[in-house]
């Protein structure tokens, strides 16, 4: 890892062998770094980037990439903007050089605009057609009402038929900035190498005005809101439904704990011929009573909160209730008893997810990236291991006291809502042990 002299990062993992390598470059800025009247941008820019530059043309761009037999992609999420390139190890100086070029030369031109709006409506559509994203995005909004952390990345299609240039312009002023960015190399390319070239063509972005390392708040603080949206849809044969608390950013100390609780709740599917052996406690009572389809359990972390929770989805509109309070019942009995067996497993899940899936340029690249934006620093492989290994019994049940008894929750549920009962009789169940 390496910084600039206008604070921007660069960080790199040598592979020796290999031939190819994924340069990316990070921008510690995504939705959430919208202003409320024109969210939406951060997603529009990163469309429009891919329209051409000042420089070069989008047909230009296209052909040089495919010559070299590269790839280049790219996407927002809420906290995050990444541009990512796949290509052989002599073809990192052409591909950096247009990494440099689409970031920095923009060519918001108001004619590329309007013709932009039509893509990323339909694009909209097809994620409206999503049951799991338009419910988790249901989810934020009333998690984090009125704040840009609950805004959808793609945005209202009302901001979108009014972005403006001047919109634009205002969001790569203020967030791409030297301090906000990371570029970001894994595979044969050479760290020495990927430090001559971000130098190259990075040297003249601009700081902020008040510049600060990556990984430290640069965000408003979001406040969490108990509350809950139903969207009832009676031509749908399932209901989708997500419940999630208030949890922790990335670099809080109970970011492990949270983690490996999820693993032991679990995830459950019955379409899986292994389904009735999985070990989850609350998998056999769904399994056993056909309460649910599937669930999942999730830690969506962000720089100062996080959402950890449930989405399910069942076709048992009668036993709705009973779902949610198995569900909610399982989450108190780990304030209580939860065992060492499954607190052991658990752990052992959790280091398989997080450890198993660095397998490829791709994937280190997104590991690197993410991590820098959201610690500062990259954790390795062992220290990752070395901080699961350390959560303990007790360790969750401190947790589960602290983010799970007794707390207020957030409720999105999409589809045949009418089995789901009252907001407070599911808040009830959060702090009760009745069977």
């Amino acid at each position: 890892m390496s910084v600039l002299s206008n604070g921007l990062s660069v960080a790199s993992q040598t592979m020796p062998g290999l031939m190819t390598s994924t340069i990316s470059l990070w921008v510690d800025a995504g939705s959430r770094a919208d202003k409320m009247s024109s969210s939406g941008a951060a997603h529009f820019l990163e469309h429009l980037m891919f329209k051409g530059t000042k420089s070069r043309d989008q047909y230009t761009m296209e052909y040089e990439i495919e010559d070299m037999g590269a790839e280049l992609n790219a996407y927002t999420s809420r906290e995050q903007t990444c541009f990512q390139s796949h290509c052989f190890d002599e073809c990192a100086p052409k591909m950096v050089e247009i990494l440099a070029d689409i970031t920095q030369n923009q060519k918001l031109d108001e004619g590329a605009i309007e013709r932009e709006k039509d893509v990323i409506l339909r694009e909209a559509e097809d994620v409206a057609q999503n049951h799991t994203e338009t419910l988790f995005d249901h989810l934020h909004a009333v998690a984090y009402q009125n704040q840009p952390l609950g805004n959808t990345i793609l945005g209202p299609e009302s901001h979108i038929r009014k972005m403006t240039k001047r919109d634009l312009e205002s969001y790569v002023a203020d967030n791409y900035t030297a301090d906000r960015m990371c570029l970001v190399g894994a595979g044969g390319i050479e760290h020495e190498t990927l430090i001559e070239l971000a130098e190259k063509h990075f040297a003249n972005v601009k700081t902020s005005p008040n510049p600060i390392a990556l990984g430290d708040m640069r965000r408003t603080p979001s406040s969490f809101t108990g509350a809950e949206v139903r969207v009832r849809d009676d031509t749908m044969n399932q209901l989708h439904l997500a419940i999630a608390v208030e949890a922790v950013g990335w670099r809080h100390p109970d970011y492990w704990p949270l983690q490996v609780m999820a693993a032991i709740l679990g995830n459950w599917d019955r379409g899986l011929g292994a389904s009735p052996l999985l070990s989850s406690k609350l998998s056999h009572l769904i399994q056993t009573n056909g309460l649910a389809n599937s669930y999942q359990h999730f830690f969506t972390a962000y720089a100062d909160t996080g959402l950890w929770g449930i989405n399910m989805i069942t076709e048992s509109f009668d036993r709705v209730d009973d779902m949610v309070h198995f569900t909610l019942k399982e989450w108190t009995r780990m304030s209580l008893s939860p065992t060492t067996s499954e607190v052991e497993r658990a752990k052992s899940q959790t280091k398989a997810a997080q450890l198993l899936s660095l397998d490829g340029t791709l994937a280190i690249s997104e590991d690197i990236g993410r991590q820098m934006l959201t610690l500062g620093r990259r954790l390795a492989p062992r220290e990752i291991e070395r901080n699961i290994e350390n959560v303990t019994e007790e360790d969750i049940k401190r947790v589960a006291q602290r983010y799970l008894w007794d707390k207020d929750i957030a409720i999105a549920a999409l589809g045949q809502t009418e089995g789901l009962l009252d907001y407070n009789r599911i808040r009830a169940d959060m702090s009760s042990m009745i069977a």
